[in-house]
Formats: structure tokens, C-alpha cells, sequence
């Protein structure tokens, strides 16, 4: 499992993750638009230029690289909200850690398979704090 940083911005996450990533060594390793996903139709021209994803991975000397995430999120986050990520390696695993965050919380996306994740859900935990549960699918 991991916990991963998940940083929302107001339509400027491109040049906050470029930041990022120049002011910690890193390098983008991901990114893509709300108009090259396949919910382009879904997100209208209006949103099409907007990160739907970004990822920095950072060189870490303890081993590994150390990731920070990002996007121009959706409402009610595009206003800056930060929340953790939760990666996980199965469905299961994804559909138990959602539970377990959402008793006593707010559902705010349903966990449920998308084009990048076998399973994916948003929830705000009983005391107020964002979390994401990702098992992602293998990326091209």
C-alpha cells in the first residue's frame, strides 16, 4: 500500500506540478487532460485544456521514489483541497479500505471501476479528511 499526496488546484496544476517537480528534482511522469481522456465529451470544451492527472516522481536516497499527485479538480476540490491517495494492489483490498474510510463519512465518489482503475472511490472520513482509493490499472 501506499499514501500519496493528492494536491487539487483551481485550473492551474500543469504549472504547480512543473514547480514541483523542478523545485524537488523530479520529473513529470504522468499528465494528461480532462480533453484526452476518455470523458472528454462528459467534461465540454470549457474544461478540455484542465490536468485530470499529473504525477512527479522524486529520486529518494532512502530507496524507491517518492510521489506527489495532482489535478485541476472536479467540484467541489478545484478550489486547492488536498486529500491522500490510497494505492492499494487489489479490488478487495480497494473495496475494504473504502469502507473502513467511509463508516461515518461522506461518500463523495462512489468505489467502482474507471478507465485508469479496476477500483476507484473518493470519501471524506468522519473527521473531515479527503481520501482517495486507487487500484490502478497497468498505464501504457
Amino acid at each position: 500500500m501506499q499514501l500519496i499526496a493528492y494536491l487539487n488546484f483551481p485550473g492551474t496544476a500543469r504549472e504547480a506540478m512543473d514547480f514541483y517537480a523542478k523545485a524537488f528534482g523530479g520529473t513529470v511522469t504522468q499528465r494528461f487532460t480532462y480533453g484526452e481522456s476518455p470523458m472528454a465529451e462528459q467534461c465540454g470544451p470549457a474544461s478540455a485544456d484542465n490536468v485530470m492527472h499529473s504525477q512527479v516522481e522524486i529520486p529518494s536516497k532512502a530507496g524507491g521514489n517518492a510521489i506527489l499527485m495532482g489535478a485541476d479538480g472536479p467540484p467541489p476540490h478545484e478550489a486547492g483541497s488536498t486529500c491522500v491517495n490510497v494505492v492499494v494492489d487489489t479490488a478487495e483490498e480497494a473495496e475494504r479500505a473504502f469502507a473502513a474510510l467511509a463508516e461515518g463519512g461522506t461518500v463523495q465518489f462512489p468505489i467502482a471501476e474507471t478507465f485508469w482503475a479496476h477500483r476507484f472511490g473518493g470519501v471524506q472520513d468522519r473527521y473531515g479528511k479527503g481520501w482517495i482509493v486507487n487500484c490502478l490499472k497497468p498505464m501504457p
